[in-house]
């Protein structure tokens, strides 16, 4: 099957025929912007509308019938909503009416299925002129003496677009009769708006005939009613990106978006597990038939099942429910197993075939749409088996969910003419109980609770009225009234009635998006499921729509098997039920954004037994692997059972399934680490942006280790990348007076106060690697998005989460991005008693401290490693003046190399430690793979940048070769610090593309070299930095100046920035544009209200003398040379002075306006606001002279 020609054809379809239609309604007055009157020279027989051309468009007759029909179902509509909401959604219903129209004949046409085995899309020879065009009279159409003088006419006149139109809706109209649900009567509004043509070879009919293989639509050549349920995702997939990632994608869904919202087409192997061991399990159960179990190809023989025939029945009493069809692919396929159980039973192909559609069958949906596909499925996989099968009159008990509205109940008291009085009044009573469940019913779906009333006694009440009464106002639409009964009726019988098997995908979706009448629905009802609709309808369906001994199975997402939000369902079902089976799918079973979900299928019985359950774990069959999954199926090696009252041993009762006895002996055997530890989330502040700050954005000064009123902002653990023992320590909290400004704070909210300023452990709550620990000594804050612990066993706690053994528990437990408080302290903790473990673990802590440190971005970095490493390596460099910096950093790199080798032995000591422990050695090594041992080599080219940020650190002052650590950050300046190399007096760095100036950065960065490494290896140690650099230049201090002039501000901004909290730089950089006019760095924390005024009038307005006289150079020289050549360069470098002085000239009006206004900075504001600030004028305008701006600054408020 061409899935990507069914999805490129039904998305295009679908915009295609609603600006079809839109274009129709738009001839008769109806637009988006409302509803315009027929203009005044309209009479009874026809009516005008001004469509901005010479003759208005006309309608006639029966168009205007239609027309008005139109009208009032907008009008009707706009009432629940508004006009456009009510526009867009009947526009919508017509396009997607009569794609399931056009679809279903399609189908029909291809089988032979339509009654007259005329094709009516297509020809069988192949012409574009569909068989029904070129042979109207041969198609059973029974048409009128005058509908066949008009296709004469058309014909005729070669207006086969009309004489199409025309027989197409007939062929709709002559199908009513075989398939009424689908193909109702179209003498309404749809077909008025109906605008197909045959010749346009962009058009919907053409591109259906030509674009999707026949084959897909033929049942004899391999293709499958299957094709429908694809159309119908496809046929979504904008709706649902506009529900998921479009404007709409924080918003409640509603009522008339859920069903798009929850399209979700479900693969044809997933159904087969699901209905296999549902449908087939409870047939073998009572039945010994080893040649129909052959058959079930996806059935799951469970080994540790107690046998029991609770289940001896005939084929006809078993009745199979799917609540949220869709598009009926799992009604097909459970039609299909039926099928194999009749006929292992004795019956004829035909009578099962009318016997499964009558009696064994039913669905429900939301959606009318997906009701009509999933009948229509139905009815084709009946016409298989039975060619007479339309001509039987079988209607399928297959429904749209049906609300009550607008039923007229004044008019209530005309049925049930020929029953007695007592009957009369129970039925009455019984139906005014029924309309009150069903107010609404389609913000529910099938989770609503329809009590079981006297079906037999309310059909027998609507189908008698009191016609003999004169006919008033209040008995005006009283047949309307008896059809909208009648429907509901039989929709409230399906939802009210108990099943022996429920199947089927649910809609997912979480409670933020539910309405607000569903989401009150659910909290009243469904207190213990209502954060996720689908587990709603798991509850509602074990629960309501299951018999007892009965089957339930679903495919969801997998987070009802392990979150909190859902431990009370989960005690509720193994406490009541028993988990039969299930699939782990893993990740991209499904296709779009919701294959990125782990999704697992199961299947429960309405019985506790507490029997071994079977899993199947396909969770590494993903990504490249993904198409293996299937076959892995069958592969026993992912097979694993257990017993469900195991499950009750673990906090919160995980559906833990692939654990091994030890992984469940470790609860009777250790400490849970919450039952000894303190763990908690951390500090809310409630409002981020004013209240954290990276420790680089603030004054040095006002940063503290100490945990004192005093301190204005102190250090706090905020989570970060994927890294173990120590680290990321990057953030800053505002604490002034003990946080009183965020005790205050709106939403704030302090947790795990008891842990505050002392040692604990943190991890980073959300990350797809994985969730380490990392040690923080006293004197932090920790965040509420960084949960932490805190015990007595701290170390041995953080060796056992951060090795093999803790990863394997989490897997278990809590196999998400998510690492919940609860999933830690459900975590039992064995140790032996030696202090091997903690030994290690504080070795571990500092070999990682020591790599944190060796960059800037600790508090802790003391100097440059490319520096460090002279005193520990003494013997080496003796000749200070003449230092080479490739050996520099081979000693780095052999430092980094044995730093990360001890560690990765370290974690391997560990690993074999408590797998020992554990008893895991037949489910764990201790290997550690290199990706996932957190310190970092040696890297060239990073080490080489990072020496370079560091060297302009010292350029303006924040480092020096004096002295270790961060020497200036805001405060008082010291000039007694700076004695080996001096910093830039005025805080301004130029920098530029050629060597104009004596103080630009690349002359200043040969100064810094000269005194860090001594004059005499300056060319070598520049030719080795510009190697590593790799950038272009035809010399080295070229490759430098265009690394400066092209890229250290992008690195600069990398560095100091965190994931998801963007980049906050302390060199800014002055930047007039592509042209590279004018750049020049400054110091954050140097800067001062006359900082832009020294950038513009001592380095702007220099470089423009410079371009000046540059330009007057090159001019000299265009006039005076005999050289072509150097007038050739001459004149292309004067092209590239002009437009730099042009660019200068416009950076200095803007500039300008900034310098006047002498901005004053707080670092307490941080990089974001503070990047605004200093481009924002005294007038509020906004004078963009940083570079990035759109990236740094905090947005507008």
């Amino acid at each position: 099957m061409n899935k990507t020609a069914i999805k490129n054809f039904a998305i295009w379809a679908r915009n295609r025929l609603i600006a079809d239609i839109k274009y129709r309604a738009g001839l008769m007055g109806i637009t988006e912007n409302g509803i315009a009157h027929a203009l005044p020279q309209s009479g009874f027989a026809t009516e005008f509308y001004d469509i901005g051309t010479a003759e208005p468009y006309a309608i006639n007759g029966e168009e205007i019938k239609q027309r008005r029909a139109l009208v009032d179902v907008i009008r009707a509509k706009e009432k629940d909503s508004d006009y456009a909401v009510a526009y867009k959604y009947i526009i919508e219903e017509v396009a997607y009416t009569w794609f399931n129209r056009l679809i279903a004949v399609r189908f029909m046409e291809v089988n032979d299925y339509l009654p007259s085995h005329m094709r009516a899309l297509s020809s069988e020879s192949g012409k574009t002129e569909p068989d029904i065009v070129t042979n109207p009279f041969d198609a059973e159409l029974n048409l009128t003496s005058a509908e066949e003088e008009k296709i004469i006419v058309l014909k005729r006149d070669n207006k086969l677009d009309e004489a199409f139109r025309m027989l197409f809706i007939k062929q709709c109209n002559a199908l009513n009769e075989i398939l009424p649900a689908l193909f109702e009567k179209t003498s309404d509004y749809t077909e008025l708006l109906l605008n197909l043509s045959v010749i346009d070879q962009d058009g919907v009919v053409y591109h259906l005939v030509h674009d999707i293989p026949e084959e897909d639509f033929n049942v004899s050549e391999g293709g499958q009613v299957e094709i429908l349920g694809w159309m119908y995702q496809y046929y979504n997939t904008e709706l649902n990106n506009q529900v998921y990632d479009g404007s709409m994608s924080k918003e409640r869904i509603s009522r008339e978006l859920l069903p798009a919202a929850t399209t979700i087409y479900t693969p044809d192997w997933a159904i087969r597990y699901m209905v296999d061991n549902s449908l087939g399990k409870i047939w073998l159960e009572g039945h010994k038939e080893p040649e129909l179990k052959c058959k079930l190809q996806y059935y799951l023989e469970n080994e540790g099942r107690v046998k029991e025939s609770l289940f001896t029945t005939k084929p006809e009493n078993i009745k199979f429910i799917d609540p949220c069809m869709g598009s009926g692919h799992i009604l097909v396929y459970a039609f299909e197993e039926f099928m194999q159980i009749y006929e292992n039973a004795g019956w004829s192909a035909r009578e099962a075939a009318q016997s499964i559609v009558e009696k064994n069958l039913y669905g429900l949906d939301i959606d009318d749409r997906a009701a009509q596909l999933s009948y229509f499925a139905v009815m084709m996989k009946a016409r298989q088996y039975d060619r007479r099968f339309f001509s039987r009159g079988v209607k399928p008990n297959i429904y749209a969910i049906k609300e009550s509205n607008g039923i007229n109940r004044n008019q209530l008291k005309y049925f049930g003419a020929e029953l007695d009085e007592m009957e009369k009044n129970a039925a009455i009573l019984q139906i005014e109980g029924l309309l009150d469940t069903l107010v609404d019913a389609k913000e529910y779906g099938s989770i609503l609770n329809v009590d079981v009333y006297d079906w037999n006694l309310l059909n027998r009440w609507v189908n008698s009225t009191d016609m003999e009464r004169q006919i008033s106002f209040e008995t005006y639409g009283l047949d309307g009234t008896a059809d909208k009964l009648k429907e509901l009726i039989d929709v409230a019988t399906v939802m009210a009635q108990k099943y022996d098997v429920v199947v089927t995908n649910p809609p997912y979706l979480g409670s933020s998006r539910f309405s607000n009448k569903l989401d009150a629905y659910v909290k009243k009802i469904y207190k213990d499921t209502k954060s996720d609709l689908a587990m709603v309808m798991y509850k509602h369906s074990i629960d309501d729509l299951c018999k007892e001994n009965g089957y339930v199975s679903f495919i969801t997402t997998t987070s009802w098997m392990f979150l909190s939000s859902f431990e009370k369902l989960r005690e509720y079902i193994l406490e009541h039920f028993d988990l039969e089976s299930l699939v782990d799918f893993g990740t991209e079973l499904f296709d779009g954004k919701v294959g990125h979900n782990p999704i697992v299928a199961w299947v429960t019985r309405k019985a506790n037994t507490d029997h071994i359950m079977l899993g199947v774990r396909l969770v590494d069959y993903c990504y490249s692997r993904r198409d293996e999954k299937q076959v892995e199926f069958f592969n026993k090696e992912n097979y694993y059972y257990s017993r469900q009252s195991d499950f009750t041993k673990i906090p919160g009762c995980p559906i833990t399934y692939s654990a091994s006895k030890s992984f469940f002996n470790s609860f009777d055997n250790g400490k849970l680490l919450g039952s000894f530890s303190s763990v908690s989330e951390g500090v809310k502040t409630g409002n981020n942006e004013q209240f954290l700050r990276l420790w680089t954005e603030v004054c040095k000064e006002d940063f503290s280790f100490a945990n004192s009123k005093n301190a204005k902002w102190i250090p706090h653990h905020k989570g970060g990348d994927y890294r173990k023992w120590y680290g990321n320590r990057e953030w800053a909290i505002y604490w002034k007076d003990d946080g009183e400004k965020i005790r205050a704070s709106k939403n704030s909210g302090l947790q795990g106060k008891n842990m505050y300023f002392k040692p604990f452990a943190g991890w980073s709550k959300i990350s797809s690697k994985g969730n380490p620990l990392r040690y923080f000594e006293t004197n932090f804050l920790f965040d509420s998005g960084a949960p932490s612990i805190a015990n007595n066993e701290l170390y041995k706690t953080i060796a056992l989460i951060n090795g093999n053994v803790g990863k394997y528990y989490l897997s278990i437990i809590s196999p998400t991005l998510n690492l919940q408080v609860g999933d830690l302290k459900a975590i039992p903790l064995l140790t032996d008693n030696s202090n091997n473990i903690d030994c290690i673990v504080k070795a571990n802590i500092k070999l990682s401290q020591n790599d944190w440190d060796s960059f800037e971005t600790s508090w802790d970095f003391k100097r440059h490693p490319l520096l460090s490493v002279i005193s520990r390596n003494s013997a080496l460099f003796d000749d200070t003046d003449n230092i080479d910096l490739a050996e520099r950093y081979t000693c780095w790199e052999n430092e980094c190399n044995e730093r990360f080798n001890q560690l990765k032995a370290n974690e391997e000591e560990l690993n074999r430690i408590f797998i020992d422990i554990y008893g895991l050695q037949d489910e764990l090594t201790p290997e550690v793979e290199d990706k996932d041992v957190t310190v970092r080599k040696a890297d060239l080219q990073r080490d080489i940048k990072s020496l370079i940020s560091y060297a302009v650190g010292c350029m303006f002052g924040r480092y020096s070769l004096n002295e270790e650590g961060l020497v200036y950050a805001g405060g008082e300046w010291d000039d007694s610090k700076y004695t080996t190399f001096i910093p830039d007096a005025d805080n301004i760095i130029p920098i530029t593309d050629e060597e104009y100036l004596e103080d630009d950065i690349v002359s200043r960065f040969c100064t810094w070299l000269k005194t860090a490494f001594g004059a005499k290896s300056l060319e070598t140690n520049m030719d080795f930095i510009a190697r590593a650099l790799g950038n272009k230049g035809d010399t080295s201090r070229e490759i430098i100046r265009n690394y400066f002039l092209n890229d250290f501000f992008k690195d600069h901004c990398n560095t100091y920035s965190v994931t998801g909290s963007g980049k906050r730089p302390i060199y800014w950089l002055f930047d007039s544009g592509k042209q590279n006019g004018f750049k020049a760095l400054v110091y954050l924390h140097r800067y001062n209200a006359d900082t832009i005024g020294n950038v513009r009038v001592d380095y702007l307005y220099r470089m423009q003398r410079v371009y000046e006289s540059e330009i007057g150079r090159m001019q000299d020289t265009i006039d005076n040379s005999k050289n072509s050549r150097e007038v050739s360069i001459a004149t292309k470098r004067k092209e590239k002075l002009q437009k730099q002085l042009k660019e200068c000239r416009e950076y200095d009006e803007k500039i300008g306006h900034l310098a006047l206004a002498r901005i004053e900075l707080d670092l307490d504001d941080g990089v974001k606001a503070n990047y605004r600030k200093v481009q924002t004028a005294a007038d509020g305008k906004f004078y963009e002279i940083l570079a990035d701006s759109k990236n740094i600054m905090a947005k507008e408020k």
